[in-house]
């Protein structure tokens, strides 16, 4: 972008923005493509990336999810930006309360959706992992920062302030979870690297079977920060990722400080996404 884009310029696009022209790599455990509550919405990559231990394989999705979560973060986004196009790439497995993922099956995800020219990554999950594992993570959100793409991650939904990643690269858009009435309402909390907070509690919840269920926890909150930044480059494409996440703090609403001798302290929810 030439010129700089006015805190009232940025807040009209994330309210009429509709996504039209973004596209949006939902890294998760699928996208059930038949579910009537995507009725209107056609996967343009629909990848499953498969480890069997020695080799990594690429196979088509095939429409599948084979957990329900990412199918609740599709609906959740297509919901809010109608217009912008998702492409499932698989990299969670299964198990009801127990989505895991190997680093490099994330790691080749990220690159791949990169390659393929998506302007956001909604990675609802987290890893907390040693130092070691840290370049397993930086490398790919680097390489987003230098594309221009944006990378949106939840945070733990134990503490906030507990280190994930991709969480707690600067770069990257963190969203924790509220309990909120309006889905397109968010805050801005400054003093950590999880500075944005959004709705993550539901009651209906896309689910698999066509089933809708409820829900609570920052994997909900987080597409809720990639739809309205979609929003908002679809107005304003070529955003840099920094750029884009300063004008999110300006137009969020302040964080509405704890009362005096009060500590902050988030719920807990009943289930993580485990990288």
């Amino acid at each position: 972008m030439n010129t700089w884009i006015s805190v009232e310029e940025a807040r009209s696009a994330v309210t009429s923005g509709t996504g039209q022209g973004v596209r949006i790599a939902v890294l998760d455990s699928g996208i059930e493509a038949s579910h009537p509550g995507l009725e209107e919405l056609r996967l343009v990559d629909d990848l499953a990336f498969v480890s069997d231990g020695t080799t990594l394989h690429v196979r088509p999705g095939g429409g599948t999810d084979v957990n329900g979560h990412g199918t609740a973060i599709a609906g959740i986004i297509h919901a809010l930006a109608p217009k912008a196009k998702i492409g499932s790439f698989r990299v969670l497995r299964m198990g009801l309360f127990d989505l895991t993922s190997k680093r490099d099956i994330i790691q080749r995800a990220a690159f791949e959706a990169l390659d393929r020219g998506y302007q956001i990554l909604n990675c609802s999950f987290g890893c907390k992992g040693e130092k070691e594992f840290i370049m397993e993570f930086k490398d790919w959100v680097d390489e987003a920062y230098l594309k221009g793409a944006h990378v949106i991650s939840a945070c733990s939904n134990t503490d906030f302030a507990e280190r994930e990643w991709p969480a707690y690269f600067p770069t990257v858009v963190t969203v924790d979870k509220m309990n909120l009435d309006q889905v397109d309402r968010f805050f801005y909390r400054p003093g950590s690297l999880v500075e944005f907070v959004a709705k993550g509690q539901y009651a209906d919840l896309l689910w698999l079977g066509g089933k809708r269920k409820d829900g609570f926890g920052t994997s909900f909150a987080a597409p809720v920060a990639t739809a309205l930044l979609a929003r908002l480059i679809s107005v304003y494409p070529g955003l840099s990722s920094l750029a884009a996440k300063e004008l999110l703090r300006m137009i969020a609403e302040p964080w509405p400080r704890a009362r005096k001798g009060q500590r902050e302290s988030p719920r807990r929810s009943v289930s993580r996404e485990k990288a």
